[in-house]
């Protein structure tokens, strides 16, 4: 018989192997556990833990919230008391479908009104300088444009000025005189403008296109001042050399239509304030359409 000795043993890698494999299971379960943990109970715990290890907070935890929805479940709404009164009344920041009916048809009428004044004080002007400039306009020597608040008189340089000179001739003078007369019975603002083409200048006098335009127009506007009719202060030059061509410059006969000097009744500042005179009016007469109606609307006095 074989001893004991002779049986085979075990080799010793193998309890090694058993621990290794023992700790691996144990981690893996370990890990387990932290995938399905219960995080109020881990808190619990850990607060426990902390306790007995001597673990302290300065700074308490907060309370979790309470709420579980942004819309309040508790509140103390007032309590309703009547409030005895003797009548009942509408009270509303709104204007009642009568006023606004009445203020847009007031507004429509100041509008219209304000339409047909400035037409008709446009049309006035336009006459008065037609009849007077008759024979220019026959000629050509000027032109009578206007729009919706603006009356404008151009001037062409033939039989105006010079070229290249900002005397006035006899003639455009006696001219002038006779439109100093109109415009001084007309409101609102005068500017005078001088306008050249692009043909170089420098003379002894003018040194640019922007000394001759200006002094034309400075030329015409005291040529208005003579009589006093206008006063200066409604008064305004400006020159513009060849900044702003009625045609192109390329031939003669175009060219000679920028060699302008314009005179610019603005009637919108005396239009402006008869709209407001006329919104003052109106205002008054829809603050009397309110009063009746409150008038008219108020209950009777309880007995």
């Amino acid at each position: 018989m074989e001893g004991d000795d002779d049986k085979p043993s075990i080799p010793a890698w193998v309890m090694t192997f058993a621990d290794l494999m023992s700790l691996l299971m144990c981690f893996f379960v370990l890990l387990l556990s932290f995938s399905e943990i219960d995080a109020q109970k881990f808190k619990q715990i850990a607060g426990e833990m902390s306790k007995a290890f001597g673990v302290q907070r300065e700074i308490p935890a907060l309370d979790i919230p309470m709420g579980t929805s942004p819309i309040f479940d508790k509140f103390s709404p007032g309590k309703p008391e009547p409030t005895p009164v003797d009548s009942v009344r509408q009270q509303t920041t709104e204007q009642s479908p009568q006023l606004e009916t009445l203020s847009a048809e007031l507004e429509s009428q100041l509008q219209q009104q304000v339409q047909d004044t400035t037409q008709q004080q446009v049309a006035t002007s336009v006459e008065a300088l037609r009849d007077v400039l008759e024979n220019e306009l026959q000629e050509g020597r000027i032109q009578l444009e206007h729009d919706r608040k603006r009356v404008i008189i151009r001037v062409e340089e033939k039989g105006s000025f010079p070229s290249g000179s900002a005397d006035m001739t006899a003639d455009f003078e006696d001219m002038l005189d006779k439109v100093a007369e109109v415009i001084a019975r007309l409101p609102g603002e005068i500017t005078i403008e001088g306008h050249t083409d692009n043909i170089p200048i420098n003379t002894s006098r003018f040194q640019s296109n922007w000394d001759l335009s200006a002094a034309r127009a400075s030329s015409v506007a005291n040529a208005l001042l003579i009589g006093d009719a206008v006063q200066p202060e409604r008064l305004k030059v400006q020159g513009y050399a060849e900044t702003r061509p009625r045609a192109s410059n390329e031939w003669p006969e175009t060219r000679s239509l920028n060699r302008r000097v314009e005179i610019i009744i603005d009637l919108s500042g005396s239009i402006e304030e008869y709209e407001a005179q006329l919104r003052q009016l109106m205002e008054q007469d829809l603050g009397d359409l309110v009063k009746d109606l409150e008038l008219h609307d108020s209950p009777a006095p309880s007995p």
